[in-house]
């Protein structure tokens, strides 16, 4: 990786560290389910009208919207208002990394060497430590809500990942990584607003919109405007071009310095002492995931699932990325 996309990459640590503050003081307000469907239709009303959609198969872009911005918000969402801690959520949500090996060797053949297994037991161990923490402490059920946030990340991973080696597109037009953000954005809406129109009732999410009018909630505005603009728009779009230059398995170990930055600001901002073991639960699960996410090789697409363009991309071959 490129001391430029190094630094791109850490860009979009503290972006999605900082943003779970902003989700926070969202979910302060906002209905869980309501505030991810919210969050996903302000970007994709003007995505549909004036965002040409990238040339990628359709069903790759639906894994992608619907593991990224459906199955990983719900479960986050839900978690953190049923109690799961700001900064632990951080962490937690960072299962996505060995999950998105574990999916990589399933899905897309993958092989997996000794480490990386051994890796993965490692973070399963750390997450066994901060489950056991949290049985002592509150509810378990947060936990593995957000345990299966982080394994519908993964699902989109390996969804933009297919979408873009599957692409019918030429070396002189390659799919663009902010395009494929932003038509994401397009899959959650409706499954979300209906979930919550289901669950939370159909006018509570549209009351606590109104509500927000007030001169009391603008700090719910300000938290949607940064999830928008910055943790979903910047942050993934940042993230999707790291994931379509480089394998997954060289991508994904950023993200788990996503809770350094995470937990740090919880503790600055919203007072969140985390307990000693949960903190040695933390380093183990970073240690086992690091491992586990640093030693693989370029992810080999089945040729069953590949779509090719003029140019035929080899599983060796790097995809396609604009131009620096």
């Amino acid at each position: 990786m490129t001391n430029r996309d190094r630094l791109l990459g850490l860009t979009v640590v503290v972006l999605w560290g900082l943003n779970f503050l902003a989700i926070r003081v969202g979910l302060d307000h906002f209905p869980p389910f309501f505030f991810a469907g919210l969050r996903f239709a302000v970007i994709a009303l003007p995505v549909l009208f004036f965002i040409p959609r990238p040339n990628v198969p359709w069903r790759w872009l639906l894994l992608y919207g619907t593991g990224f911005g459906i199955l990983q918000f719900a479960f986050l969402f839900t978690a953190m208002r049923a109690g799961m801690p700001t900064g632990l959520s951080s962490l937690v949500l960072q299962s996505s990394a060995p999950f998105t090996v574990m999916l990589g060797a399933l899905l897309l053949k993958e092989r997996l060497r000794g480490i990386q297994l051994l890796g993965i037991a490692v973070a399963m161990a750390g997450m066994a430590v901060i489950g056991w923490d949290r049985a002592q402490h509150a509810a378990l059920l947060p936990l593995l809500l957000t345990l299966a946030a982080g394994l519908g990340w993964a699902f989109g991973n390996i969804g933009s990942r297919l979408a873009v080696a599957g692409a019918d597109a030429s070396p002189d037009h390659p799919v663009n990584p902010l395009h494929l953000t932003l038509w994401m954005a397009v899959v959650p809406p409706i499954p979300m607003f209906a979930l919550s129109a289901l669950t939370e009732g159909p006018a509570t999410g549209w009351r606590a919109l109104a509500a927000s009018f007030s001169p009391s909630g603008w700090p719910a505005f300000a938290a949607l405007a940064y999830i928008v603009l910055l943790g979903t728009i910047a942050g993934s779009g940042l993230w999707t071009y790291l994931m379509s230059r480089y394998p997954a398995g060289t991508v994904a170990p950023l993200s788990l310095l996503v809770p350094v930055v995470g937990i740090g600001a919880s503790w600055a901002f919203l007072n969140e002492t985390p307990s000693a073991l949960s903190l040695l639960g933390a380093l183990i699960v970073i240690i086992g995931a690091f491992t586990a996410t640093s030693a693989g090789s370029r992810i080999a697409i089945p040729a069953r699932w590949r779509i090719f363009g003029p140019k035929k991309i080899t599983p060796t071959d790097p995809v396609p990325v604009p131009a620096a």
